[in-house]
């Protein structure tokens, strides 16, 4: 029975995994540029809308969803250790929460709080974006390396 749960678990985080890895490429490799193609008050304008449109809709459930199920495979290997792939498992599961949800919100959502907060149209915008950009997307950066390193693990630990 343990060992269906931590299969289905294991299944579901890969996905979850790799759905948030090709999210947050997509950002890092063109959706950021081609917001700052655009002038500043624009970039900053969509990149706040686009931030509520993620915490309301399917993307916090997937994110959400892929912590919890991450969580459990992390909670579950010390009673598992026996099993070969618990070590997969485990390792998959903590980076996903740390270089992924840990850092979305000891980085990127502190940044998003303050770009909601910012008038797009203030004398002081454009520099403030800019700063905004640089730090959010390198943080996004991490968070894409972190998916993509959690699926390799758990899709291992499918084997």
């Amino acid at each position: 029975m343990m060992e269906t749960v931590l299969r289905i678990l294991t299944w579901v985080s890969v996905l979850g995994c790799g759905l948030m890895a090709g999210v947050f490429f997509a950002f890092s490799t063109f959706v950021m540029n081609g917001l700052t193609r655009l002038p500043a008050a624009r970039g900053i304008a969509a990149m706040q809308a686009i931030n509520v449109s993620a915490v309301s809709g399917l993307f916090i459930a997937a994110f959400i969803g892929t912590a919890l199920t991450c969580a459990g495979l992390v909670l579950s290997s010390p009673g598992t250790w026996s099993d070969p792939h618990s070590r997969e498992r485990l390792l998959g599961g903590a980076i996903f929460l740390v270089g992924c949800f840990g850092v979305t919100a000891a980085f990127n959502v502190p940044r998003n709080d303050a770009l909601a907060a910012l008038n797009p149209d203030s004398a002081d915008a454009a520099l403030h974006w800019a700063r905004y950009v640089s730090g959010w997307t390198a943080w996004n950066h991490v968070r894409t390396v972190a998916c993509l390193a959690a699926t390799v693990l758990l899709t291992r630990a499918l084997r």
